[in-house]
């Protein structure tokens, strides 16, 4: 099987594996216990939250949850007041602003150009003083297009609003913008376990809790943290962090020779050429027939868009919001790649994906 999934999830680092271990068999206690083992477990909850916390801007804390979905929610439903957010975010954060509209709140969602950038001159004019909360994503999980958040942020804080940022495709990738208030991250797309994730507050923010009971984490998440998750994400955010640059200088490679590759032969690229993460690749060929494209092609494992919203048989919305036509936006594909992706084996899997592309075409 070649994997080129990287945004739907990555694979696990031995090195979080082997943290995750003792905390599986031996060290079973509950963090929140006061007794020996508990404190001990609890120790290596609080080394793994330090370390992501390495990653994220200063003057904060760490608060873990069961993933990024469950800290957007926390972070949006735990503010006040009007929403602005942006069309080609997360369904996470998407259908969450929905939610609290269908509860009265003001939200605006900002559309983007055809390269699936914002105009912040339309940020600006949204973002006013009264606004509560803005969410914008750092790395687009679809496109991999990065959005101004620093600019965005800005708007924010001028405005007196809170800066939301769903950080998960762009954690241990991408710098973090300091001006963010929130961050939300997932440790399964850092090459972490699944089943955890965090929500970064800033120091002075304040949110309403999401999940009521026990208060064990910061800012009141109510829960048993799990310390064999709790050590895996740490080992991983510590990992991202110490191979920062390499894993940045491989993705880009990658990228230039997969871009180039699938170019050369027809292929168009859906989203800014520059303003990207590059261990993401998303491209279209006309009239291609992706679910059949898929099925030939049982050993590479490739997406038609976001894993969250796979099924639903609709066009991404993504896609649809860069301009795209249901027919482009359905014959797009996703390749995403990284730290453990050989350059060798995504050439190959790219020449066999448009060699069964090409004979769809013949075919037809």
């Amino acid at each position: 099987m070649t994997y080129l999934d990287y945004q739907a999830t990555t694979p696990l680092a031995p090195e979080a594996l082997a943290a995750m271990a003792p905390w599986m068999t031996e060290n079973f206690a509950n963090p929140h216990s006061a007794h020996a083992a508990g404190r001990k477990a609890k120790a290596a909850v609080e080394v793994a939250r330090e370390a992501v916390a390495g990653l994220m801007p200063r003057g904060g804390m760490v608060s873990f949850t069961s993933g990024a979905t469950e800290a957007l929610n926390w972070a949006i439903k735990g503010t006040t007041g009007p929403i602005v957010t942006i069309a080609t975010e997360h369904a996470a954060v998407l259908d969450t602003v929905a939610a609290e509209a269908r509860r009265g709140r003001d939200v605006t969602v900002l559309p983007v150009g055809p390269e699936g950038l914002i105009d912040l001159n339309a940020a600006r004019a949204a973002i006013r003083p009264g606004t509560g909360l803005v969410a914008a994503m750092l790395v687009n999980n679809e496109i991999g297009v990065i959005q101004p958040v620093e600019a965005i942020a800005e708007l924010a804080k001028a405005a007196g609003a809170l800066m939301l940022c769903d950080a998960v495709q762009g954690f241990g990738r991408e710098i973090v913008p300091d001006a963010c208030d929130l961050v939300a991250v997932s440790a399964h797309k850092i090459h972490g376990p699944k089943g955890i994730g965090a929500l970064w507050v800033r120091d002075g923010v304040e949110l309403e809790p999401l999940l009521h009971g026990g208060g064990q984490e910061p800012g009141g998440r109510s829960g048993t943290m799990a310390p064999a998750l709790c050590a895996g994400f740490g080992a991983a955010a510590a990992l991202a962090k110490q191979r920062f640059g390499a894993d940045r200088a491989h993705a880009a490679q990658l990228f230039r020779a997969a871009h180039r590759a699938l170019g050369s032969a027809g292929w168009q690229l859906n989203g800014s050429l520059d303003e990207r993460y590059h261990g993401n690749l998303n491209m279209r060929r006309d009239g291609l027939d992706v679910a059949r494209l898929m099925s030939d092609l049982r050993d590479i494992a490739f997406s038609a868009g976001s894993a969250c919203a796979s099924g639903s048989g609709r066009p991404s919305h993504v896609l649809k919001a860069l301009g795209l036509s249901d027919a482009e936006a359905r014959s797009s594909i996703r390749l995403g790649f990284g730290r453990y992706t050989t350059e060798e084996e995504l050439l190959a899997a790219i020449e066999r994906i448009d060699e069964a592309a090409r004979a769809q075409a013949v075919i037809a």
